[in-house]
């Protein structure tokens, strides 16, 4: 994932609380990954119109974390997304 990267979910990909499990996860045709905190803050953060950098400084700031670490786990979740056919980028 490049910093100048807008990743945003595809249409009929998005997020739902599933009540019987109390918990996030990501729905998709006939798919589904249960969301741990840090998935869903991430994802959370995902509105298809913030650039990849954008969203690693809103949840540095909101965490406290170091933008380093934030940028490196959020790149990795994030193309793990997009390999599953779970989020598309644009460049």
């Amino acid at each position: 994932m490049e910093a100048q990267d807008i990743p945003a979910l595809p249409r009929g990909v998005r997020l739902h609380f599933d009540r019987v499990r109390d918990t996030w996860v990501l729905l998709a045709p006939e798919r589904a990954v249960t969301l741990d905190g840090v998935g869903h803050a991430i994802l959370n953060a995902v509105d298809g119109t913030r650039r990849f950098e954008e969203i690693v400084d809103h949840l540095a700031e909101s965490f406290g974390a170091p933008q380093e670490q934030i940028s490196s786990d959020s790149s990795g979740f994030l193309d793990a997304l997009r390999d599953r056919r779970f989020l598309d980028v644009v460049s």
